[in-house]
């Protein structure tokens, strides 16, 4: 993994040869909008989504802006059915929403030929991590007649039999806190797609995210402040 950071470093230090399409050659876009669905080892079933907007340096190489959106799980949460058929996470305090703005270089390894084949590039992007840590909220059962929603607190519930699911949808999100931090990724990327105004691929990794404190996403188990994972991303996108 450590070559992976390796080669984004590379790319983003990377000297620009050519800042003109005239210098460029006669390459089919000079900027990209993309849109993505990512999943990741630190993430669920959607792991999260991304925003990239990308344009030409020169024939080969490109820079772009990327922000990501991504919910990062401890890798020992484990869903639970209720007798209700409600799907929850036992052991679980908080979540993490990772909000993180990169700015990274791709480089051209395999240009695709027009209106067909596949093309191949290398990329790497670092930025800032903002994490949001939101409480997780289960409905509880105490007895037949007591039942309360509220953050989970392993000294209070300690029963996953008594878990009745999940609380509402962003339920005490305002009791939120925040945590700073970094990231950094390396990835290979896959297009395809029939139209030169049209993209459609997918995008291979590794990212590495700290933060500068602890994160207590389960207190009842190891909690981390440094989390690395590895990913895909399906993307979608225009250029011109």
């Amino acid at each position: 993994m450590k070559y992976l950071l390796l080669l984004a470093l590379a790319l983003l230090t990377m000297n620009p040869l050519h800042a003109q399409r005239g210098e460029a050659g006669d390459y089919d876009y000079d900027n990209e909008v993309l849109f993505g669905i990512n999943k990741n080892t630190n993430g669920g079933l959607i792991g999260g989504i991304s925003f990239k907007m990308g344009s030409r340096i020169d024939d080969n190489l490109f820079q772009f802006f990327n922000l990501e959106l991504a919910n990062v799980k401890n890798p020992k949460e484990v869903r639970y059915t209720t007798v209700l058929g409600n799907s929850f996470i036992f052991g679980k305090s908080n979540y993490l929403y990772a909000i993180r703005p990169q700015y990274g270089r791709e480089i051209l390894v395999f240009k695709k030929a027009p209106h067909q084949g596949v093309q191949i590039s290398l990329l790497g992007a670092i930025g800032p991590s903002i994490g949001l840590i939101a409480p997780y909220f289960i409905e509880y059962s105490f007895n037949r007649t007591e039942t309360t929603r509220e953050q989970y607190d392993p000294s209070v519930h300690q029963s996953r039999f008594n878990v009745l699911g999940p609380g509402r949808l962003f339920e005490g999100i305002g009791d939120s806190e925040i945590a700073f931090g970094g990231n950094a990724k390396a990835a290979m990327t896959f297009e395809f797609g029939f139209f030169k105004s049209n993209v459609t691929g997918v995008e291979l990794g590794y990212q590495l995210e700290g933060f500068t404190k602890e994160i207590p996403l389960m207190p009842t188990t190891e909690n981390r402040q440094v989390f690395q994972s590895v990913y895909f991303t399906l993307f979608y996108g225009f250029r011109r």
